[in-house]
């Protein structure tokens, strides 16, 4: 094994969090939104990548199979029939049938292990694609319960988007009767015009981006394209808990480690059988049958028993070139592993860092939103009472709207960062 391919866990996380909960198996539970966990279970029972996934099962259980025949005897049946003329001794023929029915056993005595060793390699590999099924069941749920969110954010923005449409309504209902009076420029009322229409053409973007959502959400779980079921609002979505796990647990508790793990415990045990092709094999081999013929009242009983023993001499270098590709690949798969680990520990410090990072902008977004509302409530105040331009109010209405989606996007990072750690953290798997 290289050296160089070890993993050493790091001791800890850069962003520590007190968090005691445990990684549950059904973690999408968590977020309090049955629409949610429907979508999650649909997925789960009727995803096509899942369907995929299971075939690779099915295929990898049946070399299994295949590896462990080879541990066993062959018995095979054959049988013959010819037509056949003798010659008596006054020279005459006699035409006769002759049959000639049997079987023949062959056997590999596996005298250093090698069809052992290729059996449970084909063991590693049904379990490295079991794990990599429950690595694509982990990445569909939480695709789709991401999907869902961002869905729940989507339809906060077209609500916003309306609000701010029926606002800017008003404020152009009310340039414009400022401007029949002569109480305020055109320049005023072709502001509020402009700021009306700004909000006018965010409704059918947004509609659209719900659509594609829609439907991307539908395929994912099995369906057409069609319209999605909706739960709680994106306000109204509680993140669950925030897991803990140390470093060292993670490459117990993730599938894609335990599939790259039997993968490199595969490649090593196809090294140890190529490298017992140096050594001799033993073969058994035996027949049984009968001689029948229409010239002959009674069968004639026909058997044979041998063995052989068959090692390489002289090959051309085939056996040796076939021992070291298997060594690169077992030193592929060791890389591999390594490669995978590595990725888990970046992906969880990642997460943990999301999450908090992405909670403390949605709480300082929450404040500034606040003084943004406060500020165009004042600036509309003073533009109706005439001691202030249209300028402040549509500078006021800018902020307000642009920190309304700020904060949608910061709560729906909150709420994708904690299910990407739930992700990052293996998502129950292997408790």
């Amino acid at each position: 094994m290289p050296v160089a391919a070890a993993v050493t866990a790091p001791a800890g996380w850069r962003t520590q969090f007190s968090g005691t909960a445990p990684v549950t198996a059904e973690w999408w539970r968590g977020f309090g939104d049955p629409v949610l966990t429907q979508l999650v279970e649909a997925a789960l029972a009727n995803n096509t990548d899942l369907a995929v996934a299971a075939t690779r099962i099915a295929e990898a259980r049946a070399n299994q199979r295949l590896a462990r025949a080879a541990l066993s005897p062959s018995l095979n049946g054959s049988a013959s029939v010819a037509e056949q003329r003798t010659l008596t001794s006054l020279g005459t023929g006699i035409d006769g049938l002759v049959g000639q029915p049997g079987v023949q056993v062959a056997y590999e005595v596996d005298l250093f292990g090698r069809l052992a060793t290729l059996d449970r390699a084909a063991r590693a590999d049904l379990l490295a694609a079991q794990a990599s099924r429950d690595t694509t069941a982990l990445s569909v749920a939480a695709t789709t319960a991401n999907g869902y969110i961002t869905l729940r954010a989507l339809d906060a923005r077209l609500q916003t988007a309306q609000e701010t449409l029926v606002a800017r309504d008003e404020a152009l209902r009310l340039a414009q009767r400022r401007a029949l009076t002569g109480y305020t420029s055109l320049l005023e009322l072709r502001q509020a015009e402009a700021e009306y229409q700004s909000a006018a053409q965010l409704i059918p973007q947004v509609e659209l981006s719900i659509s594609r959502q829609e439907n991307s959400l539908s395929v994912l779980t099995g369906g057409v394209p069609g319209a999605i079921a909706r739960g709680r609002p994106l306000a109204a979505l509680v993140p669950p808990a925030i897991p803990s796990e140390l470093p060292s647990e993670l490459l117990r508790r993730r599938p894609d480690i335990a599939a790259a793990e039997y993968r490199l415990a595969s490649a090593d045990l196809s090294l140890s059988a190529a490298r017992a092709l140096y050594l001799p094999r033993l073969n058994l081999s035996g027949t049984a049958g009968l001689a029948l013929s229409s010239l002959i009242a009674a069968p004639v009983t026909l058997f044979s028993v041998g063995g052989s023993v068959l090692g390489p001499i002289f090959d051309g270098g085939r056996v040796r070139a076939g021992a070291e590709a298997a060594t690169a690949r077992r030193d592929a798969a060791a890389f591999a592993y390594r490669g995978t680990a590595l990725t888990a520990f970046r992906e969880v410090d990642d997460s943990l860092a999301g999450v908090r990072r992405s909670g403390e902008q949605a709480e300082a977004v929450g404040l500034q939103r606040e003084a943004l509302a406060q500020a165009l409530r004042l600036a509309t105040n003073r533009y109706r009472a005439g001691y202030a331009s249209y300028i402040e109010q549509l500078d006021a209405q800018r902020g307000l709207l642009t920190a309304d989606l700020t904060l949608i996007q910061a709560r729906t990072d909150q709420l994708t960062a904690v299910v990407t750690l739930y992700q990052a953290l293996g998502g129950g798997w292997g408790r």
